[in-house]
């Protein structure tokens, strides 16, 4: 099991971007996916048409996230921590997932940068 740490510079406010990973009608809007998203401690989440699916352990409003994410069948969950600090009027998000399958580690460090954290970037500022 392997752990992925990095730290990311979004260009937005940590209210948009806290909303740009908890609010489902904004998920939809960066990923192009349907979402099922809460922040209700102990809700499932569904991200990408079931390609991301988990639980939210907790929230700390406009600051960071904690949720327990699914690898298919595999009893062993890893654990993400996603923290927001504002930068002037940018966000410094650190990701921090822990607990993944050695054999998923590239795969998950590419979705991070490309899908996930990459893509709410573009969203915040699609001329760049």
């Amino acid at each position: 099991m392997r752990t992925f740490r990095k730290t990311y510079r979004i260009n937005a406010g940590p209210a948009d971007v806290y909303a740009a990973l908890t609010n489902p009608f904004t998920i939809e809007l960066w990923s192009g996916y349907p979402a099922k998203m809460s922040t209700e401690p102990g809700s499932e989440f569904s991200l990408w048409d079931g390609d991301i699916e988990g639980k939210n352990l907790g929230f700390i409003t406009g600051r960071e996230l904690t949720q327990e994410w699914y690898f298919g069948d595999r009893p062993e969950k890893s654990i993400v921590v996603i923290s927001i600090k504002p930068d002037g009027d940018r966000s410094v998000v650190r990701v921090e997932q822990s607990n993944i399958p050695d054999e998923d580690y590239d795969e998950i460090c590419e979705g991070w940068d490309e899908y996930y954290m990459g893509a709410i970037n573009d969203f915040f500022n699609p001329n760049f």
